[in-house]
């Protein structure tokens, strides 16, 4: 299905939907949290998207920035999402808040490669929330975004904190992560 954009792979008929859902060449879907955007495009138009369509994302440069969220206390599921440039790459933070079940909010915290599986294995990647003679850290690989927030979440592959913790952690309702990207 996806010779036109590069896959020179012949498989049998039955190995074929198998290996389309995770063929490199497969069209990147809108990497932003949500169901509301449906764009999908090339690798090299994730970013040209992103800052089209998505204008209220911010871009850090650098290896190692503050990843600001505010206003922690929104009811309900809340996305924030920033952007992080260094290394000739741009990554994708995202903090997902979610309410698992009734009363019991969690909040997942993650970094995406806007890139393939491969380029994402150089790279590491570690959140750390301080504060109050405490921190909590958290490293990683980043995922690529064919992979998407969402199966970061599912798999627990992501700094996971509940509600007491992010207020360990806040000043005001503002809670701010350090990101640090690193090559390996």
């Amino acid at each position: 299905q996806y010779a036109t954009t590069g896959c020179s792979l012949t498989l049998h008929h039955t190995e074929k939907p198998e290996h389309e859902n995770i063929c490199q060449y497969r069209p990147y879907s809108c990497p932003c949290p949500g169901a509301s955007c449906k764009w999908q495009g090339s690798l090299e138009a994730v970013m040209p998207h992103l800052m089209h369509a998505h204008k209220s994302i911010t871009t850090l440069q650098g290896e190692d920035i503050v990843f600001l969220a505010t206003d922690i206390n929104l009811p309900g599921a809340v996305d924030w999402v920033m952007m992080q440039s260094c290394f000739g790459h741009h990554f994708m933070l995202v903090l997902e808040k979610q309410e698992k079940y009734e009363g019991h909010q969690q909040f997942f915290a993650i970094v995406l490669l806007i890139g393939t599986h491969k380029q994402a294995e150089n790279f590491a990647y570690r959140l750390e929330l301080n504060g109050n003679r405490r921190r909590l850290t958290w490293e990683a690989t980043p995922r690529s975004i064919h992979d998407g927030v969402g199966a970061a979440i599912q798999n627990s592959d992501c700094l996971i904190f509940d509600t007491a913790v992010a207020h360990l952690f806040a000043d005001n309702g503002n809670l701010g992560i350090n990101v640090t990207i690193s090559t390996c």
